[in-house]
């Protein structure tokens, strides 16, 4: 198979007018290995990259870890009212999250803005074999959409969606936005770079006073990092097969 890598155009990409563009970092291909689907404990699919050496979601279910952590600890973690929630994901992957927060926005009429950063997006004919959208009863097609969508799109009356292909480390996002961050990106373990003081401080500036920033990690390095950023954690109970996650709010004034 092929996967996506990228070269970087002139224009920095969170740039406060790059929401309406399409990413300014070029794609290119590189052979790697193929991709295929394993079969987790709650019947949903992973993926084993071999680039990070490690799977994309937990063995032990990825539907309900991600249910857990970024649903339920994350959208309905975050308790204030707000006319469209504004959420951000490092790392959207295989496209799991995304779409349970398509769901979750569509059972509870709650409009929802969804950004995505992906520096390696999967290639369609690996996507087309993830049954995610089967067992969460989600038209496929909206499916494939999400994944389309490097420019702001409206995917439903309640999802608008936009993936930025890019580093991480080259976004910088607009201050005091977003509401809700899920931070998935591989393990510190497999990518250090991406677990650092100064991208947790670009997230904390990032979220409005209160928000908050979910992660299936809890590793001291990691606990330190948030708290040198300026985030209060809780350590919260895990889902099957891990025993505690965190979710960091950002305590902070206008």
């Amino acid at each position: 198979m092929f996967e996506f890598f990228f070269e970087q155009s002139t224009k920095k990409i969170g740039h406060p007018e790059f929401y309406s563009r399409e990413s300014s970092l070029k794609p290119y291909f590189c052979q790697m290995d193929s991709r295929i689907p394993v079969e987790t404990k709650d019947g949903s699919h992973t993926l084993f990259s071999e680039r990070a050496g490690e799977h994309y979601h937990s063995i032990f279910g990825a539907v309900q870890e991600s249910e857990h952590i970024f649903i339920r600890a994350g959208l309905e973690g975050y308790k204030n009212p707000v006319e469209e929630l504004q959420v951000m994901e490092i790392g959207f992957g295989t496209g799991l999250n995304g779409l349970l927060t398509l769901k979750w926005a569509e059972e509870h009429h709650q409009p929802v803005q969804y950004i995505a950063i992906e520096a390696f997006p999967l290639a369609h004919t690996i996507l087309k074999k993830l049954n995610f959208p089967t067992l969460l009863h989600v038209d496929v097609t909206l499916f494939t959409e999400m994944h389309s969508s490097t420019v702001r799109r409206q995917v439903t009356p309640f999802l608008s969606i936009h993936i930025l292909h890019g580093k991480f480390q080259d976004y910088q996002p607009q201050s005091n936005r977003f509401h809700v961050i899920f931070f998935d990106a591989f393990s510190p373990d497999s990518q250090p770079e991406m677990w650092t003081v100064e991208g947790f401080i670009k997230l904390y500036n990032a979220l409005v006073p209160g928000g908050i920033l979910v992660t299936y990690s809890c590793k001291g390095s990691v606990k330190r990092a948030l708290k040198a950023a300026g985030f209060s954690l809780e350590k919260l109970p895990g889902p099957p097969g891990k025993r505690e996650f965190l979710r960091a709010t950002a305590q902070k004034q206008l």
